[in-house]
């Protein structure tokens, strides 16, 4: 098995041990992230539904705009804060938070803190 498919397997055991009990409701979503090599995505899920509520990525026009590249702390930031600002707007203040089995630090604990900043509180 090679060192990338370990890191995988880990991320999904993390990610499966956090989902059991992180759980989004209409009142407080779940502030979900994905991370990929070149972009970060963020989106805010109301698990009682089935359906997502806001999402900001650094795919998305509005953020992309100015950067040079989507795969920094950079763009992350850019995306906590456009998100936090989708959800402020559509009467979101409470949300959990789930880093998706990543782990907290880099690119995903910018995007949490932007969005802190940006008003939402986890």
């Amino acid at each position: 098995m090679s060192t990338l498919a370990k890191k995988q397997e880990a991320r999904l055991k993390r990610k499966v041990r956090v989902r059991k009990k992180v759980l989004g409701t209409p009142e407080r979503p779940r502030l979900n992230v994905f991370r990929s090599a070149r972009h970060i995505h963020a989106q805010l899920i109301d698990d009682s539904q089935g359906i997502t509520l806001v999402a900001a990525s650094s795919v998305s026009p509005e953020v992309a705009e100015g950067l040079k590249y989507t795969g920094n702390t950079e763009a992350a930031r850019k995306v906590g804060a456009e998100i936090a600002k989708k959800a402020l707007a559509a009467n979101i203040s409470k949300v959990v938070f789930d880093r998706n089995g990543f782990l907290y630090h880099g690119r995903i604990k910018a995007l949490a803190e932007a969005a802190r900043e940006s008003g939402l509180s986890f």
